[in-house]
């Protein structure tokens, strides 16, 4: 005889209550189990709550089993994250003790003297006038003539010299300086924001102007010259001929130059170059100052060398516009005086750091090498008749979606190149911001913008673009955007350090009034009708 049962209060995992899972029958004949029955029942007893749960249930399990999956992974996640930080700082503290063994060796030299009669001690040295000291740029106040001013000490770590070029060799120290125009006491006057009694006030703004002043006497010079100018090769002869006999400082130039002076004459060998990129990377432990013989491009040939730090650059113009290059070849010996001696005014060009995340990385940090830009990163449509279809972000915010011939992001040193051409603003060089410029866009509001330095840019081809985009760095490195691919900008940490011929704002204005003719017109007449 079968019996009918039922199951109470018990959930899969064992929540309810255990005894009064217990079988009933249906027909109202209990004394007529047998022991058979019994025996099922017992087996039913003994069962877990789980053999008897539903398909219901059993999908509740699963999605906890994948939240469980999913918090095992963040919280691997952060272990792999506090282990990355842990090693940051243990490379840190590595890095730090290494360089308070180096001052400490260096204040030791200080009462020995080096073979040839070269003292350690920079008063006693002609050539060396600083100790080595680890990168840094710091900030101070200098109480003798309320100048805000920050200093730069470089030393040579590079593996390729042995310990005694370390101590000959070191790099020039300088400090720039900020400076207030106008001033009866020449003091710079800080931008302060104070918050007094509910108002928010600001202290009056000024121009800054920063100034270059040598702590201890530049020893090398890079010289990077404009390639097939035969007037660029001719004064790049006279030059470091000039540098080296009446200077003594030691002359780095590009292979090419230094095959071009050695087919001229033998005397030239004392010129230093390099031969793979591995020592191009340490130029800037090396070299004090930069001087470029061409034009704007030659500048920005010369900026792109420098993957990080940049010496400061003296461009002299043998090319045809020069916006970047304000001073002339045929008074070189002069100008090199005054920047050798110092101080000189300085204009600091920010640059744009750039990487591409391409939509088969598997995450945001797979990326390719990242690209710095001195002008501007332009992406375009190529070869393609179809409209670029660009999405554009700036930091989380949605900016807009570009359709048009496509986009550029530039620097203000930049915006007198490309974005200029496409409607953008001219704006002064020492302006921190990025320029946001459309290509020929299909639209008639849209309109170029000029966005704060502090904000990163993101520009990528959407999955329904009809085609691919082409991005280039400063005119060159031409990489293709398939679709999901995104293009990240932001302002990068090393600026470049031009020199001027007069001050920053004057050197701007008339690059622009002599390369652009900017506002040019005739002068309206004075003998015509007038207020009365």
């Amino acid at each position: 005889m079968s019996s009918t049962y039922k199951f109470n209060n018990t959930d899969p995992f064992g929540n309810g209550d255990a005894k009064s899972f217990c079988p009933s029958p249906v027909n109202g004949f209990s004394d007529s189990i047998s022991q058979s029955e019994k025996a099922v029942q017992e087996l039913l007893l003994q069962q877990s709550p789980m053999q008897a749960t539903d398909d219901h249930l059993i999908e509740f399990s699963e999605a906890l089993r994948t939240v469980a999956k999913a918090l095992r992974g963040a919280a691997e996640g952060k272990a792999l994250a506090q282990a990355e930080a842990a090693e940051w700082k243990r490379r840190y503290e590595l890095e730090r003790s290494k360089n308070a063994e180096l001052q400490q060796k260096g204040s030791l030299l200080t009462q020995k003297e080096l073979p040839n009669g070269v003292f350690a001690d920079e008063s006693k040295s002609p050539r060396m006038e600083h100790i080595a000291k680890s990168p840094r740029l710091y900030a101070h106040e200098n109480s003798s003539n309320g100048l805000e001013s920050i200093c730069s000490h470089e030393v040579l770590q590079d593996g390729g010299f042995n310990s005694s070029n370390n101590k000959l060799k070191r790099k020039a120290s300088f400090k720039l300086s900020w400076r207030c125009k106008g001033m009866a006491n020449d003091q710079h006057k800080k931008e302060i924001v104070s918050f007094e009694r509910g108002n928010i006030s600001t202290a009056e703004r000024s121009s800054k102007q920063i100034s270059l002043t040598w702590e201890s006497d530049p020893q090398t010079v890079l010289i990077i010259t404009k390639p097939n100018s035969t007037s660029v090769q001719v004064l790049s002869v006279d030059m470091i001929r000039w540098l080296r006999t009446q200077k003594g400082l030691n002359i780095y130039v590009e292979p090419r130059v230094k095959a071009e002076l050695l087919s001229e004459s033998s005397s030239f060998n004392f010129v230093q170059t390099w031969e793979d990129d591995k020592e191009i990377s340490l130029l800037h432990t090396k070299v004090d100052l930069l001087i470029t013989l061409g034009g704007d491009g030659t500048v920005l040939w010369a900026a792109s060398m420098f993957k990080g730090p940049v010496p400061p650059i003296v461009p002299f113009s043998m090319g045809s516009l020069g916006f970047m290059t304000p001073f002339h070849s045929e008074q070189y010996r002069e100008c090199l005086e005054a920047v050798l001696k110092g101080p000189i005014s300085i204009t600091l060009r920010h640059r744009l750091q750039c990487h591409i995340i391409r939509d088969k990385a598997r995450h945001e940090y797979e990326t390719e090498e990242t690209m710095l830009v001195l002008n501007e990163v332009t992406i375009d449509r190529g070869i393609s008749s179809y409209l670029t279809n660009l999405e554009c972000y700036c930091d989380d915010s949605f900016v807009t979606c570009v359709q048009g011939d496509g986009l550029i992001l530039s620097t203000t040193s930049g915006s007198t190149a490309y974005s200029l051409a496409a409607g953008g603003s001219m704006v002064h060089p020492q302006v921190p911001g990025i320029l946001f410029t459309p290509i020929c866009p299909h639209s008639l509001s849209f309109r170029p913008l000029i966005l704060p330095e502090h904000v990163t840019v993101r520009v990528q081809v959407p999955f329904n673009s009809r085609s691919s985009a082409w991005v280039s760095f400063d005119g060159k490195d031409r990489k293709q955007l398939e679709a999901g691919d995104a293009l990240v900008c932001s302002m990068a940490p090393w600026p470049v350090s031009t020199a001027c011929q007069v001050e920053s704002t004057n050197d701007f204005l008339r690059s622009i009034h002599d390369g652009l003719h900017w506002n040019l017109r005739k002068t309206q007449s004075t003998d015509g009708p007038q207020d009365t």
